[in-house]
């Protein structure tokens, strides 16, 4: 008989803590092999392919398609070989069914017994399961098959709005129990409505009763009016959507930066019309073509330069501020997936023409959904270009635990006074929102002018290179 061995959805790097099944990549009774991708899952992060570390047959998945599942949670079973009837000897060979390779939160080159090591449940838990199944009106499982797994994330649904597992039949593979199970227990367990639309008392489904303390009415004798005001109207229901995956890490971190740093805005109207000719003149050239992105980028970590309180962090616990020597451009990118920040490593050193490939490379990535967790983490200050969605200005938040963030607006022309005569120019608004604990508005005021200086006259910017 062949060994069952249970493939973890292991630890995806950078603190994750849970992924949301995408797509399987198999079936039950497929055959896998050594480091074949099993499943694509999104994390707060990307979208990644997980491979697993055993070559066998698939026996069961756990999860369907948009259940999310946290770290440690059991993926699939892999049927691989047949098991020894000695015991192995401690870090024995098994290169034949198992990986070489190291992912975070599982290393397949262990001792096979400690890789297969599984907590054991308490007696009572091994009471409940047979329990559970006998109570859901499912046959019980053979006793050397494989027995249903509750997710921690199901088990936890089900406590908070007190639903019986043991009462359940699982939709999932082998009987196991999904969020799609409790949730529906939990819309076919709800009460009746009574005479007025509103729940009855339980015990009472669909009969309107008197409060407790009250003597009934007969029918037809007048009652008083009510000496209270009449209970306000339930609130409007909706679609709900989780706050999960990207989506839920943007909202975590947004709300984490309001809550710990006191930003401040200020914002100037520059004149870009040089800009934009010094772009294309560029751009006529033979050679790769410069983006406006990267000429902005570039004008940033000149400014960066000048001012290096606002390529900082505060160590809030040591109550200091920590001036950083390397720029960590971020900028913001909009996928199908949500917002994302995508980080430019070592901007400072990069001229017009790394930038614009590395702003490109990255955008495809994100779009793809494919980036990975180290390059959406470590920046150090943030370019925001908004004006792609055709609005002027906004006052950004800071990307916790940045110190600042240049918002841009869209370029338009505008009615502007060039050397002494009203004329149209390009004009552009740009935006500095900046953590007041590192510096004060001087040094944001300076450094924003000083960005408007070079988007004005590029030439500026030659003379501080």
């Amino acid at each position: 008989m062949a060994q069952v061995l249970e493939f973890k959805l292991p630890d995806l790097g950078e603190g994750l803590t849970e992924a949301e099944i995408v797509r399987w990549l198999v079936e039950v009774g497929d055959v896998v092999t050594v480091d074949q991708p099993v499943v694509e899952v999104e994390t707060a992060k990307a979208t990644v392919e997980v491979p697993c570390p055993y070559g066998g047959v698939v026996t069961a998945r756990f999860g369907e398609e948009g259940t999310e599942l946290p770290v440690g949670a059991p993926l699939l079973t892999v049927a691989v070989g047949e098991p020894s009837t000695a015991p192995e000897p401690a870090g024995a060979d098994r290169a034949a069914d198992t990986s070489g390779n190291v992912l975070v939160g599982y290393g397949t080159g262990a001792p096979a017994a400690r890789r297969r090591r599984v907590r054991p449940a308490p007696a009572g838990s091994r009471g409940r399961a047979a329990t559970d199944t006998a109570g859901a009106g499912t046959s019980a499982p053979a006793a050397d098959g494989p027995v249903p797994v509750i997710s921690p994330l199901v088990r936890r649904l089900a406590r908070e709005n007190g639903v019986d597992l043991r009462r359940l039949a699982g939709s999932g593979p082998e009987g196991l129990i999904l969020r799609a199970d409790v949730e529906n227990a939990l819309r076919a367990g709800a009460a009746p409505a009574g005479v007025d639309g509103t729940p009855s008392p339980a015990g009472h489904a669909g009969t309107p009763t008197a409060a407790a303390g009250t003597p009934p009415t007969t029918a037809g004798a007048p009652t008083a009016a009510p000496a209270t005001e009449p209970a306000p109207a339930a609130p409007a229901s909706g679609r709900r959507i989780p706050l999960r995956g990207v989506r839920g890490a943007v909202a975590d971190k947004l709300s984490r930066s309001r809550a710990e740093i006191p930003d401040a805005t200020c914002w100037v109207d520059a004149d870009a019309t040089e800009l934009m000719r010094t772009r294309a003149a560029m751009n006529a050239a033979d050679g790769p073509k410069i983006s406006l992105l990267a000429l902005l980028a570039r004008i940033c970590t000149a400014a960066l330069a000048r001012y290096p309180q606002l390529n900082a962090t505060v160590d809030a616990q040591a109550r200091e501020v920590v001036l950083l020597d390397r720029v960590h451009l971020g900028f913001a990118a909009q996928t199908d997936r949500g917002l994302v920040v995508p980080v430019v490593r070592d901007a400072h050193t990069r001229d017009a023409e790394s930038l614009t490939a590395e702003f490109a490379r990255l955008t495809e990535a994100a779009r793809a959904g494919t980036l990975t967790p180290a390059e959406l983490t470590g920046g150090t200050f943030t370019l925001n270009n908004y004006g792609v969605f055709g609005v002027d200005g906004s006052t950004p938040i800071i990307n916790h635990p940045e110190a600042a963030m240049l918002g841009v607006g869209r370029i338009v022309p505008k009615p502007w006074v060039h050397e002494g005569e009203l004329a149209v120019r390009q004009v552009v608004q740009l935006s500095l929102t900046f953590d007041h604990r590192v510096c004060d508005g001087g040094t944001a005021g300076g450094f924003l002018r000083y960005v408007a200086d070079c988007v004005e006259q590029p030439a500026v910017l030659l003379r501080t290179l």
